[in-house]
């Protein structure tokens, strides 16, 4: 299944969701796994983003639908950016 790299910024009404609900960041795994999106790994980061998702998706189509659905509540911004195992990048140009 493709993977896809997700980087997430909280916005300040995300960012104060978080704050009086920790458990939030759960709740949304599971509304990405309703929408075919599997959480296969998820990390709070310093930096420019809050968080970094690594997530597999059926297809391109699956993951912008969820991206934007969660980018459409005003608590977060999502970049996502579709992944290349290397082995299969090194294999291809072989």
């Amino acid at each position: 299944m493709p993977i896809y790299v997700m980087l997430s910024r909280l916005t300040d009404e995300g960012a104060r969701t978080i704050k009086h609900n920790p458990d939030r960041i759960t709740e949304v795994d599971d509304e990405m796994e309703s929408r075919g999106v599997r959480i296969v790994q998820q990390y709070a980061v310093l930096g420019e983003y809050d968080f970094v998702n690594i997530v597999e998706a059926p297809d391109n189509m699956t993951v912008t639908k969820a991206s934007l659905e969660m980018g459409s509540r005003g608590s977060v911004r999502i970049t996502t950016l579709p992944a290349m195992d290397v082995a299969e990048l090194i294999a291809a140009h072989r």
